[in-house]
């Protein structure tokens, strides 16, 4: 999702509000969010964070 709205993992990581090395970790699957962060996640898509996990 955040390739398709053409956002670097610097500019997803500003608007989630997270680091842009731990969005880098998600993506290698090197780490495994918690719920808060998967909410954060979400936020920027302006979906739930279920949704995100679909």
């Amino acid at each position: 999702m955040r390739a398709l709205n053409g956002w670097s993992q610097e500019e997803y990581a500003d608007r989630a509000g997270i680091h842009r090395t731990y969005v880098s970790d998600l993506e290698r699957a090197a780490r495994n969010p918690t719920i808060q962060v998967i909410e954060k996640l979400a936020k920027p898509f302006k979906i739930k964070a279920g949704e995100l996990l679909d």
